[in-house]
């Protein structure tokens, strides 16, 4: 499936605000390893910004988390989330996704994703969205160099490669090595356990590779996208490899991303990734494309 060029819009920081600049509403969906730390900051704080609602499966334990906040605030169902929010923070389970990000565009707010392996399954979204005056918005995450790959996107680019390695931990109990029967425990050497494009990887790993999905919607199309992914036992750190060869340069990133203290399969800064994008929709200047 070809990748519309419209995409580019969805990684756009343009700010949201009403003219009047009443602070904008915030709700969590999800409340776990990611959605717990955006909540916390938003409750410490952050000019132009409310924290509004969480949601959670666990809703006593959300509850008694919510109690030591400084302004606790409601644990709601997913789809009552857009009644009192101006932007939705997906951060809940893939399983999920769509339970949360219809009821949002529809009512024609700002969906803000993390679980994009899921958005590339759900396509449609982007021209539901459209139809209901809603948006859809995509932190850079757990990579980094989006804005230098948007950037060549908009001339020619040959090749997109990523090559990621995580411990054993960040990818155990994905449904691809299950399906394949890979055990992972006492692993002692680096094995790649897929070779394939970034949309079949979402697919079959959907909570430990959704950068390769955000990769591939900035650049070439997830089809284009080539993905290698290792579990490798020498590694501590979420590490991402990118080579991008295009008609305005060639470059080369790599970012060794910290696991989630509450969930080694995210990175430390995707939670951090999406406080960045959120303060950029309410701030008066914009740094990267």
């Amino acid at each position: 499936m070809r990748q519309p060029r419209a995409v580019k819009c969805i990684m756009s920081g343009m700010t949201i605000t009403d003219s009047d600049q009443k602070p904008l509403r915030v709700a969590i969906g999800g409340f776990g390893a990611v959605g717990g730390v955006v909540a916390q900051r938003l409750d410490q704080g952050i000019d132009g910004l409310t924290l509004t609602a969480v949601s959670a499966r666990d809703r006593q334990g959300a509850e008694d988390r919510l109690a030591d906040f400084r302004n606790p605030v409601s644990v709601l169902a997913l789809k009552e989330l857009p009644k009192v929010a101006d932007v939705i923070v997906e951060c809940a389970p893939a399983a999920v996704f769509t339970q949360l990000a219809r009821p949002v565009l529809s009512a024609g707010k700002t969906l803000m994703l993390i679980t994009v392996g899921a958005l590339l399954e759900h396509w449609d979204l982007v021209e539901f969205a459209k139809t209901h005056g809603a948006r859809i918005i995509v932190p850079t995450g757990a990579l980094l160099g989006l804005d230098a790959v948007q950037a060549a996107a908009e001339g020619h680019i040959e090749s997109v490669r990523m090559v990621t390695r995580k411990p054993p931990a960040g990818l155990a109990g994905a449904p691809y090595l299950v399906e394949q029967g890979i055990d992972l425990a006492g692993l002692e050497q680096p094995l790649k356990v897929f070779d394939g494009n970034a949309r079949d990887g979402a697919h079959h790993f959907p909570a430990n590779v959704n950068v390769a999905a955000v990769l591939g919607l900035a650049g070439i199309g997830a089809d284009r996208t080539q993905l290698e992914i290792w579990a490798d036992p020498n590694v501590t750190r979420n590490t991402h490899h990118v080579n991008v060869d295009a008609d305005s340069a060639r470059f080369e990133l790599k970012i060794e991303n910290i696991p989630s203290p509450g969930n080694p399969r995210t990175g430390k800064i995707v939670a951090l990734s999406i406080i960045a994008a959120l303060r950029k929709l309410v701030s008066p200047l914009c740094i990267g494309t």
